[in-house]
């Protein structure tokens, strides 16, 4: 069982990955026009869905925004299920995706069809035995009608009612909680820690995708939150690096170079190097830097109408930005002096922020 619920966190975020490049293209199409109409003193283009000019153009590329991002759900699913059984399982993957928004089951759903789709056509691999005349058709018939009858049944006839309920309940809940002062300071603390805690890893990635799924429901806090966290710990390293020299060795201090632009656009694993000199300490450090930033951008009021950008530069499509950046340096320099007082970097350790790959590399944009 431990092995199974191994397998199935890694199904999930090979599924996530699939999805940050559609979440990320989508949601800046429809940021863009957003931050240009609200230069233009307009609120809401809505109303120039039937007319003509600049305004008309702006309205259409952001419907074209909201279309990918409405495809969340699909393009989640049939990727776990790809992941999980292969091309064989994604075609059904897609499908039960695509249900569980148009039944709003939501995420919840998309995840029960991804894994029904994914281990039917695993399952009649292993034990459906054709003559190998007819090999060629498992792949291509018997293993997709497979995967997509069970998710038909049990998306479109067991469980569209109950998930939907579900998720509209959970919603709802989000959204008051969104709503009440001292639950949504709360809220900001747990984002807060959580995306700061492995830096990339399952927890950050777990509180980003609970900030898209939000995203996908209209409800924009979280987000701020999660954004304003995400740049703190480059951005920590980088001051620490430029305030305590000394404290650094010379591959960390260079590496601080490069940390400046990963706070800036919001690329968590720029801190893991300086991180694992001694994790014990300064994931805590990093945790309660993150928590204190996301709960400072909360407490000065900082508020998303439209999808917030992520990055420093988010700040442009915040309401009261200016706390969104306060709370980034709040818990910047919190990070920066504790860590820097609390252990020693002038040591060698394996890897700097140069060594991070490409596929390594989370930018974790969240707008909506």
């Amino acid at each position: 069982m431990k092995k199974f619920f191994k397998n199935a966190v890694g199904h999930v975020m090979t599924g996530i990955g699939y999805m940050l490049p559609l979440i990320v293209g989508a949601s800046l199409v429809v940021a863009i026009p957003k931050i240009i109409a609200l230069c233009m003193g307009i609120t809401s283009l809505d109303p120039y869905a039937e007319t003509e000019g600049f305004t008309h153009i702006l309205y259409l590329i952001e419907q074209v925004g909201w279309t990918g991002i409405g495809l969340t759900n699909t393009v989640l699913a049939g990727f776990i299920a790809y992941s999980i059984a292969d091309k064989p399982a994604i075609g059904a993957g897609l499908i039960g995706g695509m249900v569980a928004s148009n039944t709003n089951a939501g995420f919840l759903g998309a995840l029960i069809a991804a894994f029904a789709a994914g281990y039917t056509v695993k399952w009649a691999k292993e034990h459906i035995h054709l003559p190998d005349a007819m090999q060629q058709i498992m792949p291509l018939v018997i293993c997709p009608f497979l995967a997509t009858g069970a998710v038909a049944l049990l998306m479109g006839v067991i469980l569209a009612g109950p998930l939907s309920f579900i998720n509209a309940s959970l919603v709802e809940w989000l959204r008051q909680l969104c709503t009440s002062g001292t639950s949504q300071l709360v809220l900001a603390l747990i984002l807060g820690a959580m995306i700061c805690s492995d830096m990339g890893g399952p927890i950050n990635k777990s509180a980003w995708m609970a900030g898209n799924v939000l995203m996908t429901e209209g409800i924009f806090q979280p987000n701020v939150f999660i954004n304003c966290a995400i740049c703190i710990p480059p951005l920590a390293y980088a001051i620490a690096t430029t305030i305590r020299k000394k404290r650094f060795s010379a591959d960390l201090y260079e590496g601080g170079k490069g940390c400046w632009v990963m706070g800036f656009i919001g690329i968590t694993e720029g801190a893991i190097p300086y991180t694992l000199v001694k994790p014990q300490v300064l994931i805590p450090v990093n945790m309660v830097g993150g928590a204190l930033g996301a709960a400072v951008t909360c407490l000065l009021g900082a508020t998303a109408e439209i999808p917030p950008v992520g990055g420093i530069y988010g700040f442009i499509s915040i309401a009261n930005g200016w706390a969104y950046l306060v709370g980034i340096l709040a818990g910047a320099l919190f990070i920066a002096l504790v860590s820097t007082w609390l252990v020693n970097f002038n040591v060698n350790v394996e890897g700097d922020s140069s060594d991070i790959s490409l596929d390594d590399i989370d930018i974790d944009i969240t707008i909506e």
